[in-house]
């Protein structure tokens, strides 16, 4: 896997990723022209374990008609100003048993999502699952 980051102007930069996708990154305190570094590791965070979940379900042919997964992150005070603790919230739509989506939560957070592992390494992260129908 390779990635490259351009500095475009001021506080603007380009990240480039080997499938050829571009994300571009604002470290001014607005973000007004993009996320920050931060930021993409939360979203990156809910894109890795959302796959899992909804991959999950699907095999077990749980009836998902959507998911949403968002982070509220804590960080710590003073540079380098790391994540402490995140907390995942899981929506899921759809009549699917809440075994089946505990599981699939579970086994996202404890064995398939290579994102929470790298994190957990230095960061508490726990989740809570609600249900839209």
């Amino acid at each position: 896997m390779i990635a490259s980051v351009v500095w475009k102007q001021g506080k603007l930069f380009e990240a480039h990723s080997e499938s050829n996708h571009t994300i571009t990154f604002d470290t001014s305190s607005s973000h007004a022209d993009g996320i920050s570094p931060m930021e993409a590791v939360l979203a990156a965070l809910c894109g890795c374990t959302s796959v899992d979940v909804v991959s999950i379900l699907e095999k077990k042919r749980e009836p998902i008609t959507g998911l949403t997964v968002s982070a509220t992150a804590e960080r710590a005070p003073s540079p380098p100003s790391v994540f402490t603790r995140i907390h995942l919230v899981y929506r899921i739509s759809g009549k699917v048993s809440q075994k089946s989506a505990e599981d699939a939560v579970s086994l996202s957070k404890n064995k398939y999502c290579s994102v929470s592992k790298m994190l957990e390494k230095a960061v508490e992260i726990d989740y809570s699952i609600e249900y839209a129908e």
